[in-house]
């Protein structure tokens, strides 16, 4: 592990996470390189920004599920790899179903370098402390589409109403939300501006995820 970087369910307790990249459940249809275990690495800034959020949300009745935040630079290289080959069907009716694979960087849903990389994003959402269930945003993590950009009103008044409470606890504790995606959200004082890592997700899983 780089030094300045953690594992975020060894920092704070009871948080949720699902490592996507990890898993073939990602619009890449498998597991990215540079995710070699599901779990979650974490600038330890962002963990102390975190565990605030996650204070204020469990005080209101909810918890945090995280999907990514550090991504090794080798991710970002083969989600660029990825979306220059020929279209395969397989995971475009659920993550990009209005749009080319060829058009996902020239729309801002793929960059070929990420803020994650600089260990200052994080992708998220809610969840009940009480049903444990997901709280409905509108559409699922990584749905690269207008309907995801945080002033599409094309969705149900419930859904959001959420997005706007997520919203407000990120930006309470220091976080910058992304216009083109609900769930995600950038460091305002970035610990490593100008750097983009490489160091994979290695190391022993935990029991404690989804």
């Amino acid at each position: 592990m780089e030094k300045g970087f953690v594992f975020l369910d060894e920092v704070i307790p009871g948080i949720r996470w699902d490592a996507k990249y990890a898993t073939w459940d990602n619009f890449t249809g498998k597991p990215v390189d540079g995710y070699e275990v599901n779990r979650i690495v974490v600038a330890k800034e962002m963990a102390d920004a975190l565990a605030e959020v996650q204070k204020e949300a469990n005080q209101m009745g909810y918890g945090l599920l995280v999907w990514d935040s550090y991504r090794p630079q080798r991710a970002v290289n083969c989600f660029l790899r990825w979306a220059a080959e020929p279209e395969d069907g397989r995971r475009k009716e659920i993550h990009y179903p209005n749009i080319k694979r060829e058009e996902l960087l020239s729309k801002g849903y793929v960059a070929a370098k990420s803020s994650h990389s600089r260990g200052s994003a994080v992708d998220l959402t809610l969840y009940s402390l009480k049903t444990n269930e997901i709280l409905q945003m509108g559409t699922c993590f990584d749905f690269m589409d207008v309907k995801s950009h945080h002033t599409c009103k094309d969705v149900s008044k419930e859904e959001y109403e959420n997005r706007q409470l997520l919203c407000g606890l990120m930006t309470r504790h220091g976080f910058v939300p992304f216009e083109n995606e609900w769930w995600h959200y950038n460091l305002k004082k970035e610990p490593y501006p100008e750097t983009y890592f490489d160091f994979p997700l290695s190391g022993s899983s935990s029991d404690e995820m989804v």
